[in-house]
């Protein structure tokens, strides 16, 4: 990795993370997103290819990004999302106290026990067409960990961190390591099945009977070819669509000025 590429390298990290990735811790104010969506960019040796996962050293909030050289055009391939957050899901369900739910609230919120405490969105290279295959994508995710009561900072009951829930041990890299190594089985199962091999674990963990502000309904739900959330509430009625590039956009569960999960 050239110094263009703004993190570093040991190989006390790289030795907890499984092959096929590049782990790049960042400093602690760093922005993973950001900073694996620009390295993405770069142009020659500066730029990070695929497996490159960049993540934040912060004790309130784990922080990582992926980048992605997909093989498929932008709108197939912008459906590996869904792999990323089963792997989100997957990572945090390791440390979970037993019998607690995790759901999702379409497409990236991620829920613990009916209250936030993170969630996942995507970059995607800036004028790439629907038709075209992107040069990368970059899959990143956020988690509030802890801290926050211990600022004298109050929370919303709808808001939470996995201090508050009585997780396991954690830290950044240990989390992020578990999220890679979750996230290459997904892939694996893209590459056999494509999105049917991933989509079922998706829909499984989605919320229900949130109402129709929420997109979420209570009746049967699929995946559509484009990523969309097709929910059928009766036979013989058309489905109700929810659109996935949409909800990609608005990052609900974000919170853009404080760069961090909302609340």
């Amino acid at each position: 990795m050239t110094a263009h590429v703004s993190g570093y390298r040991s190989a006390a990290d790289e030795a907890r993370f499984p092959p096929l990735i590049t782990p790049i811790r960042l400093r602690e104010r760093q922005d993973a997103f950001r900073e694996a969506e620009r390295a993405a960019q770069e142009a020659g040796e500066a730029q990070a290819g695929a497996g490159s996962l960049f993540y934040v050293g912060r004790f309130e909030l784990i922080e990582f990004a992926i980048v992605l050289e997909p093989e498929e055009p932008l709108k197939f391939a912008r459906k590996i999302f869904f792999a990323g957050m089963n792997a989100l899901a997957d990572a945090l369900a390791v440390l979970s106290p037993p019998e607690k739910d995790i759901h999702f609230r379409y497409p990236g919120s991620l829920y613990f026990d009916g209250a936030l405490v993170g969630g996942g969105r995507l970059a995607v290279p800036e004028g790439c067409g629907e038709d075209e295959t992107p040069e990368w994508l970059v899959f990143g995710a956020m988690v509030r960990a802890g801290g926050m009561r211990e600022m004298g900072v109050g929370m919303s009951p709808e808001i939470t961190t996995l201090d508050d829930e009585g997780f396991e041990a954690w830290e950044p890299a240990g989390f992020s390591a578990s999220f890679a190594r979750h996230f290459l089985v997904e892939v694996d199962s893209w590459h056999e099945r494509g999105v049917s091999g991933i989509a079922p674990r998706y829909l499984s963990r989605l919320e229900k009977a949130r109402g129709q502000g929420a997109g979420q309904g209570s009746g049967r739900r699929g995946i559509d070819g484009n990523g969309d959330l097709m929910i059928h509430e009766a036979e013989g009625t058309p489905a109700r669509r929810v659109p996935f590039v949409e909800g990609l956009k608005k990052v609900e569960w974000f919170d853009p000025l404080l760069n961090e999960p909302r609340g």
